[in-house]
């Protein structure tokens, strides 16, 4: 444990949620990978046993505790090696749920916040789209004034628990004229008439339903705005800032339950008369790759640190994601490597962490964008501010 940042009580969390985990989710991992949906049940399981309120206000029945509850219900989520469940956990409580809680009126919060802590509704973001991808100012997505409505129209994709949720959170253009200053953010029941979804499939994260969306003339009320008319875009890049630190978190602790595994692997299997970790060959590559993750590591706590203070680390989370998924990646191969012809087989655990690890340098902002975002930032000294 280090002391910098977590406390006993944090530790005690920890080995509660690794137990839960091992108890009501490590044994269903395989069939909900094979169905490519997670049974309903264990999103009540969660709800109450408050961990999807861990990061949320009392008044709407949260725990509202420090961010290193939130690293460490990110770092174990990672040890059941299920990137698709670890997903639709994380996308509904660091997507989905911000928006309700940042943004949402009272009415909202106690309608949807409430039962999304619960572990009642389950919520998904839907920003992306066919033609944009990471274009968020791009987006065609409209929502039309009509009286007391806004009419939606468009398309969403590569939307996590975008098939089973009960409510989107969606951004669309309320002024096409205006650009990124004419998006605003709605939130949509399921079964609002016009909604259309069709589930995606994946190379990983197969335990998560990812899809595309359409809607079609949907009927959206007025009261269904998140925050102000055109503020969508500022809300989104303000979040955007703790979902690359998601999946920062993310990525080092993939990565190092990898390491973890192939240090057992290796104590274990033998070859030329010696267990594998005692060839120097094999010893240094493992040398480089933890220290690649420590480095990883220590620098999200340390951003979750200054993130806890009020500080926007916008800069620095872009930094996170852009390395940390790319030496997951790199950590996660060479694990598999080290595995021989059984890092190749599905009942090892390494065939489908090389998997899910792959989306990391692509969900939440490609490589390529954050490497020109941070760019603008380095170079240009472009100066990024959160939402007022």
């Amino acid at each position: 444990m280090n002391n910098m940042y977590f406390t006993e009580e944090h530790q005690s969390f920890r080995d509660s949620f690794r137990d839960f985990l091992q108890k009501e989710v490590v044994p269903n991992v395989d069939e909900w990978e094979k169905a490519g949906a997670i049974d309903r049940s264990i999103w009540k399981k969660f709800g109450d046993m408050g961990y999807f309120g861990i990061n949320s206000p009392e008044e709407y029945g949260g725990l509202d505790l420090d961010i290193f509850y939130t690293v460490i219900f990110l770092e174990e989520l990672q040890k059941v090696n299920s990137g698709g469940f670890a997903a639709a956990m994380w996308a509904h409580m660091y997507l989905a749920m911000t928006h309700v809680c940042e943004e949402g009126d009272e009415r909202i919060k106690q309608e949807y916040l409430t039962a999304s802590i619960q572990g009642d509704k389950v919520g998904c973001l839907c920003i992306s789209e066919p033609s944009g991808g990471s274009d968020v100012a791009g987006m065609r997505t409209t929502a039309v004034k009509k009286g007391d409505n806004y009419i939606l129209n468009g398309s969403k994709t590569f939307i996590t628990n975008g098939f089973y949720s009960d409510y989107l959170i969606v951004s669309a253009k309320t002024d096409m004229a205006l650009g990124s200053k004419g998006i605003s953010i709605f939130i949509l029941d399921r079964e609002t008439k016009g909604i259309t979804a069709t589930k995606l499939d994946k190379l990983g994260w197969k335990a998560s339903d990812t899809a595309e969306l359409a809607f079609d003339n949907v009927v959206i009320p007025a009261d269904n705005l998140l925050g102000e008319e055109g503020k969508g875009f500022p809300y989104i890049m303000s979040h955007f800032a703790l979902e690359r630190l998601v999946m920062g978190v993310n990525a080092h602790a993939r990565a190092e339950f990898a390491l973890e595994y192939v240090l057992n692997y290796m104590s274990e299997r033998e070859a030329f008369g010696k267990t594998l970790d005692k060839f120097q060959a094999l010893r240094h590559k493992v040398a480089d790759m933890a220290s690649e993750v420590e480095m990883c590591k220590e620098f999200n706590y340390s951003i979750a640190k200054r993130l806890s203070q009020g500080q926007y680390i916008v800069k620095e989370a872009s930094m996170s994601k852009l390395l940390s998924t790319k030496i997951a990646d790199k950590v996660i191969y060479d694990c598999l490597q080290l595995l021989g012809g059984y890092g190749y087989m599905e009942e090892y655990p390494m065939a489908r962490l090389f998997r899910d690890s792959r989306l990391g340098p692509i969900g939440g902002g490609t490589s390529e964008i954050l490497r020109e975002i941070i760019a603008k930032m380095v170079i240009d000294k472009k100066e990024y501010k959160p939402a007022t």
